[in-house]
């Protein structure tokens, strides 16, 4: 089990697949690098892919500070350092495109692409509701809250398709045994986020913009506001997904990435 300490951390990561430049694989709140098995089995075939775990998430350390998404951008910009991976294609999925998009505005020397996917630019906007949450969480631990955050998580063709029972239960026990203090820390930096709309148009990294149009954690408006917003952005939207769009519809998500990947 590979771990890299950076940035005052140790970070879990996989590499595999071969070729001439490396895609990092950035994971959303409340799950991990293994949420990208789809496009690394897909992707894998001709390029080099890294997929790590955020602090205090997956298999990664639990910190007892760091995860502000700042902190986090800087966790992301280090390892791409140590595992000379630069310039790579950032792939950050929810948190990890709220970390791609810091990247892209601070370190644009690191990235060769970028892709955001299911994520938003601007702050929190239901604060008060997850608060509440997390409170619950902390007290109480995650059973209570399992059905809001499937909902949360995942769109309802995802749910209501027999042929998902094992992958829905698969990610329904993930989040059942997530270490309650890690997470609760990482949803804080979360919640608590600044916006970056107002930067991001200072973007020049080749950008894809990927939704799924069923996403109700940060609505397929966010994205069009971020596709609208950087220079040159595309914007692609896929059908019966949800939050996790690179679970419900790996497939569809990881030829959008390839074909994206083969035009730059």
């Amino acid at each position: 089990m590979p771990k890299l300490s950076v940035n005052g951390a140790q970070l879990h990561y996989t590499i595999s697949g071969e070729g001439p430049e490396t895609v990092v694989f950035s994971h959303g709140l409340l799950m991990s690098s293994e949420m990208f098995r789809g496009q690394v089995e897909l992707l894998g075939q001709d390029y080099r892919c890294i997929c790590y775990d955020h602090r205090g998430q997956g298999k990664s350390e639990v910190t007892t500070g760091g995860y502000d998404m700042d902190t986090l951008a800087e966790d992301a910009a280090a390892l791409i350092e140590e595992l000379g991976a630069a310039p790579c294609h950032f792939v950050g999925l929810s948190m990890g495109g709220f970390v791609g998009m810091r990247l892209a505005i601070r370190r644009p020397d690191l990235l060769r692409s970028l892709v955001l996917m299911d994520t938003s630019a601007d702050p929190e906007p239901n604060r008060a509701k997850y608060r509440v949450m997390s409170w619950v969480g902390r007290c109480f631990g995650f059973r209570p809250l399992i059905t809001p955050l499937m909902n949360i998580m995942f769109g309802r063709s995802f749910l209501s398709d027999p042929e998902q029972s094992e992958m829905r239960e698969r990610w329904r026990r993930h989040l059942l045994n997530l270490d309650r203090t890690g997470t609760l820390r990482s949803a804080r930096g979360v919640i608590e986020r600044e916006g970056v709309y107002r930067k991001i148009t200072g973007i020049t990294t080749p950008t894809l913009v990927i939704v799924g149009e069923e996403d109700l954690g940060t609505v397929p408006e966010k994205s069009e506001r971020i596709a609208a917003a950087i220079p040159g952005a595309r914007l692609i939207k896929i059908p019966r997904a949800g939050h996790s769009s690179s679970i419900e519809q790996p497939r569809r998500v990881s030829e959008a990435i390839r074909g994206f990947f083969q035009s730059i």
